[in-house]
């Protein structure tokens, strides 16, 4: 996967999470939609995680594809 397409990504699943979001104002999600939201978040911070990656090693003068989306635990760890 590409920058591009990293970025493409990420947009998809923002768009997503923003309509979950707007669409229960007030409301309240279920709980399917729950999970889902929580999903999309998780998977936001391993594109963002595997973008800057990818930007590191290449800023090192590396290849960027040997960055590599890490497991849910490293990057909902990370500090904010």
């Amino acid at each position: 996967m590409d920058d591009h397409e990293i970025i493409g990504r990420i947009g998809k699943l923002a768009d997503e999470e923003q309509h979950l979001e707007e669409r229960h104002v007030g409301e309240g999600l279920s709980p399917d939609e729950e999970k889902r939201l929580r999903s999309i978040e998780v998977t936001l911070d391993q594109m963002w995680d595997l973008l800057r990656q990818r930007r590191a090693l290449r800023n090192a003068c590396r290849s960027p594809e040997s960055a590599a989306i890490r497991p849910e635990a490293t990057v909902e760890g990370y500090r904010q």
